[in-house]
């Protein structure tokens, strides 16, 4: 799926329960999050879309290094010389996309929640178990963020991962808030403003505290990494996330 101007100059892209973002703006495209492998034929429409090609994106930026948010970003750097960038933090999942912490296996959470499974399998299908990492990334840091496309704010956001970050975009009114507030949890399957499940978040009553963050923004558009936009602002998105809780 694709929605062009989600928010002013932002981009919308959906593939296999996984989103990714183009900011636009004069000086170029910045691509927020990657998805997975099996991406690149979406992003590339995308780009068509919006009459832009893969040579204008100027940076890639990793909300955090699970394997769905790095599927493509070793091909976009290895081939295009896009730079990436991620919160040091995160540089060793980037690199090794299997290996995060999580609190829960998430073996079981299929048998738990049969209705992700069909999330679940499309992701595999688009190459979730075969995800390349990337270990050339660059720090992102408020300096480094600002000087990208879009300009946006650096919204420290663990819980997730360590290294988990948002991103602000105070002239749109937006922020893309990764997987540190998902409108769609792939795990279970539960639609609606939420943190991920404990099988894929290294430490849920942090990212539960991390909201304040995002809420911080008071943006009115929350752009998550699963699921679709929330145009509700977002205090009312931390607030149902709140109410949900860990899981």
């Amino acid at each position: 799926m694709i929605r062009t101007d989600i928010a002013p100059g932002i981009h919308y892209v959906e593939h296999a329960r996984t989103n990714v973002y183009l900011v636009e703006d004069d000086d170029g495209i910045l691509l927020v999050d990657t998805g997975l492998p099996r991406s690149k034929t979406v992003l590339l429409e995308a780009l068509g879309r919006i009459g832009r090609a893969v040579g204008d994106i100027r940076a890639v930026v990793l909300t955090h290094g699970h394997f769905d948010h790095v599927g493509t970003a070793e091909h976009l750097r290895s081939r295009y010389g896009i730079p990436v960038y991620c919160h040091p933090d995160d540089a060793h999942i980037a690199a090794h996309p299997y290996s995060y912490e999580h609190e829960s296996s998430p073996f079981l959470y299929p048998l738990r929640y049969p209705r992700a499974v069909p999330g679940l399998l499309r992701m595999t299908v688009a190459g979730a178990v075969a995800v390349k990492g990337i270990r050339d990334t660059l720090p992102l840091t408020p300096e480094a963020a600002a000087a990208l496309p879009g300009a946006p704010l650096v919204v420290p956001t663990p819980g997730h991962t360590r290294g988990h970050c948002g991103l602000h975009f105070p002239d749109r009114d937006a922020v893309i808030s990764g997987d540190a507030l998902v409108t769609l949890d792939p795990y279970t399957g539960h639609p609606g403003p939420q943190v991920v499940a404990r099988a894929a978040t290294a430490d849920t009553a942090t990212a539960l505290r991390s909201l304040d963050a995002l809420r911080a923004t008071a943006a009115r558009t929350v752009l998550p990494g699963h699921g679709f936009p929330w145009r509700a602002g977002v205090e009312s998105a931390v607030a149902q996330a709140l109410e949900v809780g860990g899981h």
